[in-house]
């Protein structure tokens, strides 16, 4: 049987409670705050040389929505392979590789001769490290059959415990001075995101949407597990090993254009899947990413209106985050 025409039954669903949202109507609802956010963001206190201020915030919305996209699609597509909801690509180590690849380049070459490196040459480092790592950790995890959940779990620690324990002992052993200036390497900005990063972003996770745009109607056939999906005559090893590249791809590019955001993904997701009625992936994922777009541009418009840059939104995605990933465990999400 084809996946692009699989019966109504093997649609993987929920009742929705009486008086709540439909899925097209929430993904209008957060389109519409999404637009009137972007707005506000681009004309709240507009004064001054608007050939100056205009781009720059032009330039902070645009990494924002590309980050949103990213994250959303990735850990939601992350976890339909996985089968469970409460992992993401950065609790695996992701995030960990790139502290530890800044911590490294900081200790070899130095901070100055880091910061003053050319942007697009080192993002393409970044981001081809960060994909080839994760590609063969995942394909190795994922990729046929008898691998607990707690063996994932078990490796990503690992991983990420071998990670920031090398970054602390190198951090350590470099000068005091440069390690100032290191640790404002490890949290997520948008206030100073290279505009020509942008373009290759864009076009990189261009192309690994269009990869997934091939293998979309596999989606929800992925969702219902290994075994349902071979016999459904889905070609699991290479369908899922083209999303591990896909999420790679997303989540590296996200990373190196604005530093690590481990808990973001699994917010953002958490929330699409309790406001979509059916989890299919048509629904699930443009919630994702308008949510992931709601969270950043309200949560940067907030950090710089009221708080006056105080803090980093970062730190409080994170706190977020965590306490989501805190109920979730306590919940017994899982499997």
């Amino acid at each position: 049987m084809s996946p692009d025409a699989l019966p109504p039954a093997l649609t993987v669903r929920r009742r929705r409670p009486t008086g709540s949202l439909s899925p097209r109507t929430w993904i209008l609802v957060l389109s519409l705050l999404t637009a009137a956010l972007t707005v506000t963001f681009l004309t709240i206190g507009l004064s001054g040389n608007l050939a100056y201020v205009l781009p720059l915030r032009a330039n902070k919305v645009a990494s924002m929505l590309l980050v949103a996209y990213a994250v959303g699609i990735s850990t939601v597509l992350f976890q339909t392979v996985t089968g469970n909801r409460i992992l993401t690509p950065s609790i695996m180590g992701f995030d960990a590789l790139y502290i530890l690849l800044q911590t490294f380049l900081a200790f070899a070459i130095g901070t100055q001769a880091l910061l003053t490196m050319g942007a697009g040459t080192r993002f393409l480092m970044e981001v081809t490290l960060m994909v080839g790592f994760s590609w063969v950790l995942y394909r190795w995890l994922f990729i046929g059959g008898g691998k607990s959940l707690h063996l994932v779990l078990l490796v990503g620690i690992i991983f990420g415990t071998l990670f920031r324990g090398i970054s602390s002992l190198l951090q350590r052993l470099i000068d005091p001075s440069e390690f100032v200036v290191l640790q404002d390497l490890f949290f997520a900005s948008f206030n100073n995101v290279d505009s020509s990063l942008l373009g290759i972003s864009t076009v990189a996770i261009l192309a690994a949407s269009a990869a997934g745009w091939r293998i979309r109607n596999q989606f929800d056939v992925l969702a219902l597990g290994r075994e349902t999906s071979l016999s459904l005559g889905i070609n699991h090893k290479s369908t899922v090993t083209q999303v591990l590249v896909i999420c790679s791809v997303l989540v590296a590019v996200s990373t190196a254009l604005v530093g690590p955001i481990t808990f973001f993904g699994l917010l953002v997701a958490s929330m699409a899947y309790q406001l979509s009625a059916v989890f299919r992936h048509a629904y699930v994922l443009p919630i994702a990413v308008l949510l992931g777009a709601i969270a950043l541009l309200g949560g940067q418009l907030v950090l710089e209106r009221v708080f006056g840059f105080d803090t980093a939104l970062s730190i409080v995605i994170e706190f977020v985050g965590g306490i989501v990933f805190i109920a979730l465990l306590l919940k017994g999400s899982i499997k």
